[in-house]
């Protein structure tokens, strides 16, 4: 297929964290918030004059520093993120919104603080204690908490506005951002499909690390584009998965994915499109605060849930989503010493294998995955015995 008109203008904005359209938003005057998890409502970090940007590193090279301050025994992520902190990457933004739900996260943001590393006056960080289960009394001290640690100092250091106008108006925005997505994802429910792995991954990365309102006009092109581009003729795809799992931001992953000829039909893993990327509907009667709080709470998928309703629902949604996409299996990918995904893809395997029925393997994986030899082995592994599977299928039927 040819190439799509912005795919090397989007690949270049995800070469460094300060990109071109971060830039143009800070000319302009906006407040950037940076954050790196689903429990902090992104919606809301779009309100008034501030916009979001979810934190990257990319072309991360050596971590010796990170590993000095915080130890070889973290994710590398967070070490990745600690580094570039250091190297001044991050020194365009005005704040910083994390939570508890993995303290090596929130050992990176005191560490920041503690060591100055953001060069910016007016620079200040909020971390938030988010509940472990879906209760009312939960919801509510979410809502404090958030307001406590994000809203009121946006509002007082920044004039951020948070008026429920002014959040409707972001929610607004964010679910024009969020129909873009779901229209491109009922493309890649097709037998052969006009995106790929890789693109599809770059799109969702650029929403999340881009300013909304500058970043919009190129996806809805890039959506027009999509719904008129020819398919190839040949089918290559040998099969289709559902990948689940930890942060992963390099889109390498599914490049590796891609030239194994597996079609990621559906990524639930951290900041990717399921539910990341799906619409908040809100009420006229409610406030719009804690719609869209109790929205995050709710949808959240983080294995950090450990009520049984969570538990079973995490693995239901997959079985929902290998269905609904027609995958054929699913890859439960994890950053090395992420200590909740690593709970979580040991019992999801056998799970999802023993009790769906379903094929499903798990990966463990670096931070930088560009040129991982052990990980095309794997998935190419996993190929074969999808493909083997599927002769097996359609031989027992003709008996």
């Amino acid at each position: 297929m040819k190439d799509l008109k912005y795919i090397h203008f989007f690949e270049d904005l995800l070469e460094q964290a300060n990109n071109e359209l971060v830039q143009k938003a800070k000319s302009e005057g906006k407040v950037a918030v940076g954050y790196t998890c689903y429990y902090i409502p992104e919606a809301l970090l779009n309100c008034g004059n501030a916009f979001s940007v979810r934190l990257r590193a990319p072309n991360t090279g050596s971590l010796d520093i990170s590993q000095y301050y915080m130890s070889s025994f973290i994710c590398g992520y967070t070490r990745a993120l600690f580094e570039r902190a250091f190297e001044g990457g991050y020194n365009f933004l005005d704040f910083y919104a994390s939570s508890d739900t993995c303290q090596q996260m929130v050992r990176v943001v005191e560490n920041i603080h503690e060591l100055k590393l953001i060069d910016n006056e007016k620079f200040d960080y909020g971390i938030i204690d988010a509940p472990m289960k879906l209760t009312s009394h939960g919801n509510k001290f979410y809502c404090d908490q958030v307001r406590h640690y994000f809203v009121e100092p946006l509002e007082k250091q920044f004039g951020v506005d948070f008026s429920d106008e002014s959040i409707r108006n972001a929610v607004k925005e964010h679910n024009e951002m969020c129909d873009i997505f779901e229209q491109i994802c009922e493309l890649k429910k097709e037998e052969n499909p006009v995106i790929t792995p890789r693109e599809f991954h770059i799109l969702s990365l650029v929403s999340y690390t881009c300013p909304t309102y500058l970043i919009l006009p190129y996806l809805r092109e890039t959506l027009d584009e999509l719904k008129q581009r020819e398919k190839d003729e040949i089918n290559r795809w040998r099969a289709r998965v559902v990948v689940v799992g930890s942060e992963l931001d390099d889109y390498a992953f599914s490049e590796i994915l891609e030239n194994c000829r597996c079609y990621v039909a559906a990524d639930r893993y951290c900041f990717g499109s399921i539910p990341g990327r799906q619409r908040i509907v809100l009420n006229d009667t409610e406030s719009a605060f804690e719609q869209v709080c109790r929205y995050y709470l709710e949808s959240n998928q983080c294995p950090r849930f450990m009520s049984e309703d969570k538990v079973s629902g995490r693995k239901q949604l997959l079985a929902d989503l290998v269905r609904e996409y027609k995958a054929d299996g699913i890859i439960y990918e994890q950053a090395k010493f992420c200590d909740f995904w690593g709970y979580e893809r040991t019992l999801g395997v056998q799970i999802m294998a023993n009790e769906y029925n379903i094929p499903t393997i798990g990966v463990d994986r670096e931070y930088v995955v560009r040129g991982s030899g052990q990980l095309s082995t794997r998935i190419q592994a996993f190929m074969e015995s999808l493909e083997i599977k599927k002769i097996q299928d359609a031989g027992g039927e003709g008996k």
